[in-house]
């Protein structure tokens, strides 16, 4: 038996409802779907730290969400795991067409794109699904969606000429937020920074940048150099709470100068 072949049999003995677990037979497709998407974060965390051990811990756990899922659609009757890699199958050979059909193999990057757009649009169109953004998946983490659709809209012409338009979007979205925090409108204010992180979204499409790595890597940045503020700190037998935020920062501009060193 092969491993994959076990880990469905488990996948079986779990959801079965008189020997199986408790937890696993009440699960439902909606259930975990929030930690289908927590194991994938996890797989991107490991591959950021370079642990290869831990991505293939990770990867399992990432297979495993794949396996309960098409587990539970096997016991609605909807389709099996073998029908999941199936599909696959099929559309990596529909969407590669210069390896396995009779274009051109030798097909430049940029063109190769423009063709997995084409190829994926018409898959679109063949599934009803005729607005551009129609399969821009809801459940994307917000930032990265956002410059999807901007993206796929840019693709018809709605898109700004260059950054510097870009840029005073920006500068118009960030008035309009003061002036609403100005107002005291916190909920004018919640749609007017949701508009701001908009175009942000779409200032790092345009600079081809991925804006939810550019945000992981601020967000580690951030614990980088906090991590260094409470060591510093730690020197004199204090704490961040025994310290102020003017000593905090000048500690914070001195890990900037020592990342540079």
């Amino acid at each position: 038996m092969s491993p994959t072949e076990r880990l469905r049999d488990i996948m079986v003995r779990l959801r079965d409802p008189q020997v199986g677990c408790p937890w696993d037979v009440e699960q439902t497709f909606a259930t975990i779907a929030p930690y289908t998407i927590e194991e994938a974060y996890e797989v991107a965390d490991a591959i950021e730290r370079g642990d290869m051990n831990e991505l293939k811990s990770e990867l399992g756990d990432l297979l495993f969400q794949v396996v309960f899922h098409a587990r539970m659609a096997e016991e609605q009757g909807l389709f099996a795991y073998d029908d999941v890699a199936q599909a696959m199958c099929d559309k990596l050979i529909r969407r590669h067409p210069h390896v396995f059909g009779d274009e051109d193999a030798q097909i430049s990057g940029p063109a190769q794109k423009l063709r997995w757009e084409d190829i994926k649009a018409a898959e679109r169109a063949s599934k009803a699904q005729t607005g551009v953004l129609d399969d821009v998946p809801v459940g994307l983490p917000a930032l990265h969606r956002a410059a999807k659709l901007t993206k796929r809209a840019a693709r018809v012409g709605f898109d700004w000429p260059s950054t510097d338009e870009v840029f005073d979007k920006l500068h118009e979205e960030v008035a309009e937020l003061r002036a609403e925090i100005a107002a005291g409108d916190l909920d004018k204010a919640r749609e007017e920074m949701g508009d701001l992180l908009f175009v942000v979204a779409n200032l790092a499409r345009k600079l081809g940048v991925e804006p939810e790595d550019a945000l992981r890597g601020a967000n580690a940045k951030f614990v980088r150099r906090f991590g260094f503020i409470e060591a510093e700190l730690a020197r004199d037998g204090r704490t961040p709470e025994q310290s102020d935020l003017a000593e905090m920062d000048s500690l914070w501009d001195a890990a900037k100068v020592a990342e540079r060193s």
